[in-house]
């Protein structure tokens, strides 16, 4: 039987034919189910439910041998037949859905596909945490019904990738949630709550979870291979302050507020250590300081790596101790399991290093309820393959997909179009026909599969198509025949931009420009169009489009990311109005010439003295092609604080403020770690503002918070601006609704001083919305 999403039910006819037969091809089946640890009766106590996982983790690590031991510390781990134990694959992913990347998921059984939402960046750009929470939950399920179907070997998955999309030209910013730590922090904690069986906020039950997410990748990692420079041999320089305001807050949001199970250390050394290798990053961070509770992994062949390639441990048994004694726990790969007998022999490692590791692989195990019997009996036993691709989760993917696409330009109303005045319509570009370059990276197979092209088949009957190029590189085009083409017809929408090729793992971008050919197709088409042109870009990192921008031949651009399986859908809704786009940009577009600007230097703060720009919105001091947060509607929307509902904390009643001032680089400063927790608590205060959408449509609208202080890229150090809150609304036409905004300045207000120190800067701070500003003065 078929599982489509309910809002396809109502999609034109070809398309509910092209849907009926994908919908039919995943149709449900049952395998066998999942192998499990303590099914007989035993008296051993790592298979008491009742005991603590603590306890049992210990008990179970006590009863294996040296040579068993060895054998768990990677990611493929044999069985222990003579205690029950069987086998597990830590390696699975789950980046926008289910995949079968990894080792440990298998969608080749009666099981062959998993609902594929849209590319990370895309769904972030909705600013939209509920709906976060909403895909991980969903992913969850799925991960959980493919176990139970005896389709999967393990069930820790190796996502979000919460890694700050720095450059613009990386591979990987595409799996990103964006350039903003607070948008990346608040992503990570709302999607591992929903993959690990939480609720969206409060307490956690971290002793049940539905599966384990994992974040990645731990830290400064944004490079894969850029003029030679590769990520396994670069090693980051890193100042303390940049660290602490921009690159570790996302992985201390996704422990401290999400509950992550899992943590994966990098590839790259920072300032010197590979990250895997660094005990200060492991255990004293991450463990110590953010009360970590899981499982780290190595990202994979990290520690042959740190020996074959980046030379900083002398022989492989010393590799394997500085991964363990900085208190990485399994190794994506064999090196720990060739070389730890060896390395126990040599004296570089103690058996206690080994069982520090075991203990932490077993209680995730255990928490995943995997050595409680049959797993049909527990919590999540009735979770079946009838809830993979279900209607409702279909329905979620078309809904990311809508709510994350970012309308750049609409001169004179271009968009929407009218189905009753497009007669025929043009599709021009290879990305308009080829439903996975819909997909981006890590994806598994879809539920459905309908290209674009396929779905504006059924809006207009006479539509058109031509690839105009031979792929993204676009080396080969025919561009007379495009030109051709688009002056016999009313309309004409082109889908150009990236894919796979030219952003992916192991490959960054040279250019920011479009490949090829393509810039001089979509003006020539533009020119012979007759009407202005719709170009819409599939790509996850930024594009510099300026010729598009202010060719006025060119009408609308829409920016869609990659938008999984129900992208084409939301595209052609945009295009014709029956969706009112409302997505914000979540990365800043830069202009080609930012490529002179080497990929490898880490700062983020400009540094006009050697005409370094700086990086991302907070930091950069050039010209953009969009900014960070830019995106049209078809609806206006104003934004106003309310005054009176805005309640600053009377500060000068707070004891102790006073004294901690103290004056740095003429600035007068307060400690945020002196203030303490109870202190930092008094000083939250409501921020409370009046939205309204002037027409003509309903529309979902992000509403960002932003702070900015006076003189602040040349002061401390501090941000040009930072966003400090966000909340997605959802508002008919000619609405007006309050939201308000919980504002904490020990959080929102404090920058990173140069050794990484947080303090709130004495004087006047200002919150943005919109175009309207309040003001706050820190003056105790």
């Amino acid at each position: 039987m078929g599982r489509r999403a309910r809002a396809l039910l109502h999609a034109p006819a070809p398309l509910l034919l092209l849907l009926a037969l994908a919908a039919a091809a995943a149709a449900v089946a049952v395998a066998s189910g999942p192998p499990f640890s303590c099914g007989a009766p035993s008296s051993a106590a790592f298979c008491n439910p009742r005991l603590p996982i603590e306890q049992r983790a210990d008990d179970l690590v006590s009863r294996l041998m040296l040579e068993e031991k060895i054998s768990q510390l990677g990611d493929q781990s044999p069985a222990v037949d003579r205690l029950g134990v069987p086998a597990y694959k830590w390696w699975s992913e789950a980046l926008h859905g289910v995949s079968n990347a990894g080792r440990g998921i298998h969608l080749d059984g009666p099981l062959r596909a998993a609902t594929s939402f849209p590319q990370v960046i895309l769904t972030a750009a909705s600013f939209n945490p509920h709906l976060w929470y909403r895909i991980g939950q969903v992913i969850g399920t799925e991960a959980r019904a493919v176990y139970n179907n005896g389709q999967a070997e393990g069930l820790t998955f190796w996502a979000p990738n919460i890694n700050v999309f720095r450059d613009p030209r990386w591979g990987r910013g595409q799996e990103t949630p964006g350039e903003d730590p607070t948008v990346t922090g608040k992503y990570a904690a709302v999607f591992v709550r929903g993959v690990q069986g939480y609720a969206l906020a409060g307490a956690i039950n971290s002793t049940d979870l539905e599966a384990s997410a994992c974040c990645k990748h731990f830290t400064a990692y944004d490079l894969e291979n850029w003029k030679g420079v590769t990520r396994y041999a670069f090693d980051a320089k890193v100042t303390a302050q940049d660290l602490a305001d921009t690159y570790n807050p996302p992985f201390r949001s996704c422990v401290e507020d999400g509950g992550a199970s899992g943590i994966m250390c990098s590839y790259n050394r920072v300032n010197g250590v590979p990250t895997c290798a660094d005990y200060n990053l492991l255990s004293k961070t991450a463990r110590g300081d953010w009360r970590f509770y899981g499982y780290i992994t190595s990202d994979c062949d990290a520690v042959s790596i740190i020996h074959d390639v980046q030379g900083y441990a002398k022989t492989a048994e010393d590799a394997v101790a500085d991964v363990l004694k900085a208190g990485m726990d399994v190794n994506c790969g064999s090196y720990v399991q060739e070389h730890g007998l060896s390395a126990i022999q040599q004296g570089k490692i103690t058996e206690q290093d080994i069982n520090r590791a075991l203990h932490n692989l077993f209680a995730v195990r255990m928490r995943l309820g995997l050595f409680n019997g049959n797993p049909k009996y527990n919590r999540y036993g009735n979770i079946g393959p009838d809830q993979v691709c279900t209607q409702e989760h279909q329905n979620l993917a078309l809904e990311a997909a809508q709510h994350g696409v970012v309308l750049l330009k609409n001169d004179a109303n271009a968009l929407p179009l009218s189905k009753s005045q497009v007669s025929s319509i043009a599709v021009i570009g290879h990305n308009a026909n080829d439903a996975t370059r819909l997909l981006g990276n890590y994806f598994g197979p879809p539920c459905i599969s309908v290209t674009p092209l396929q779905v504006l088949q059924g809006y207009v009957k006479d539509t058109r198509f031509l690839a105009g190029c031979n792929s993204a590189a676009c080396n080969v085009s025919s561009i007379g025949e495009a030109a051709q083409l688009a002056s016999s017809v009313d309309y004409v929408v082109l889908f150009m931009g990236l894919d796979q090729d030219q952003e992916r793992e192991e490959v960054d971008r040279l250019e920011l420009s479009l490949p090829g050919m393509q810039e001089n197709l979509i003006n020539t088409v533009a020119n012979a169009a007759k009407k202005p042109v719709i170009l819409v870009l599939l790509c996850g990192g930024p594009v510099d489009v300026t010729f598009a921008k202010y060719n006025p031949k060119i009408g609308a651009i829409l920016w869609a990311g990659y938008p999984g399986e129900a992208g084409g859908i939301a595209i052609a809704q945009v295009l014709f109005g029956e969706h009112n786009p409302g997505g914000r940009l979540p990365v800043t577009w830069y202009p080609k010439e930012f490529t002179s600007v080497p990929m490898t230097d880490m700062r983020m703060r400009a540094d006009p003295s050697t005409g370094y720009p700086g990086r991302t919105y907070r930091f950069y001091r050039g010209n953009t092609v969009y900014k960070f947060g830019y995106g049209l509607s078809y609806s206006k929307y104003s934004h106003h604080f309310v005054a009176n509902g805005t309640k600053l904390p009377s500060l000068s009643s707070i004891d102790g403020l006073k004294a901690m001032a103290t004056a740095a680089a003429g600035t007068v400063s307060y400690d945020v770690e002196e203030i303490g927790t109870e202190t930092c608590d008094k000083l939250k205060f409501p921020a409370l503002v009046r939205v309204q959408n002037h027409g003509p449509m309903d529309g979902r609208h992000p509403v960002l918070l932003f702070l900015r202080w006076p003189n602040g890229a040349a002061d401390g150090g501090r941000p040009a601006s930072q966003l400090i809150g966000f909340q997605s609304l959802h508002l008919k036409s000619m609405q007006t609704v309050h939201v308000e905004f919980e504002v904490s300045p020990c959080k929102h207000f404090s920058r990173a001083t140069e050794d990484g120190k947080k303090v709130i800067d004495h004087g006047s701070h200002f919150m943005m919305v919109g175009d309207d500003e309040f003001e706050m003065s820190f003056t105790p």
